[in-house]
């Protein structure tokens, strides 16, 4: 999980809303659903998260999929933080549609629309993407699972662990693009290593930014290249560090 740094407020309207909050779930509920300015704030989400879903770090784009305004503190649990911008985030998948897609797939959903996240979530064991320090928390494997980093003590081992489970992280979607993902980055890596190439300038294709836009799974990527993505990070991306 990419730690994402807010940027502005999300636009006029949505300050105006957050200056006569919400208090109860009721008033969350139908006030959010009314409030007509949603496409604007997650335009303004994606562009600081570089297009990566807050959770996943998938391309939502890339899959055909769309993104939904995520409530990192439940609107339910939390009212008034319903238009704090900096208690939300772009999450896939889009509300409207790919829930549905998904679902007659029989796949179960992940990220913001998880099952385990729509319900009541314990805020002190979950790893917010908005934590400075929440990737150390995570680590991946080359099957495409995620897991919780070696190193951490047994309250941090329960917090990411929590957050995996909550967030559907390994759903059987994500595995496979995560593996397909590292299959690619370790093939490139062979031929880099057998033809002596820079190994920083492979990292730095999928680690710096294009058009305000990320590779997916830049964390996993990061992670895979070791030294070589933070030497690429501090020559062509140093805010991303």
């Amino acid at each position: 999980m990419r730690s994402i740094q807010k940027q502005g407020g999300g636009g006029y309207h949505l300050g105006q809303a957050h200056t006569n909050p919400p208090q109860t779930h009721q008033q969350a509920t139908s006030r959010w659903g009314s409030f007509g300015h949603k496409p604007a704030v997650l335009q303004c989400l994606l562009d600081e998260q570089f297009q990566l879903c807050c959770y996943s770090e998938l391309r939502a784009d890339e899959e055909g999929l769309g993104y939904h305004i995520e409530h990192v503190e439940n609107k339910s649990q939390n009212p008034p933080r319903t238009f704090d911008y900096a208690n939300l985030a772009a999450s896939a998948l889009d509300s409207a549609q790919d829930l549905q897609a998904f679902k007659a797939q029989g796949y179960v959903v992940f990220g913001g629309h998880a099952p385990g996240k729509q319900s009541a979530c314990d805020m002190l064991r979950f790893v917010s993407c908005h934590r400075p320090d929440c990737r150390r928390y995570f680590a991946f494997l080359s099957d495409g699972r995620v897991v919780p980093s070696l190193g951490l003590n047994p309250a941090e081992q329960d917090q990411a662990q929590y957050t995996i489970d909550i967030l559907n992280l390994n759903s059987p979607f994500l595995l496979t693009r995560r593996r397909q993902w590292w299959d690619e980055l370790d093939a490139l890596y062979e031929e880099h290593r057998q033809k002596n190439w820079s190994l920083p300038d492979l990292a730095a294709v999928d680690l710096v930014p294009v058009n305000g836009k990320l590779s997916r799974f830049f964390s996993l990527t990061r992670q895979f290249f070791g030294a070589a993505a933070e030497a690429a990070l501090q020559a062509h991306a140093p805010a991303l560090v």
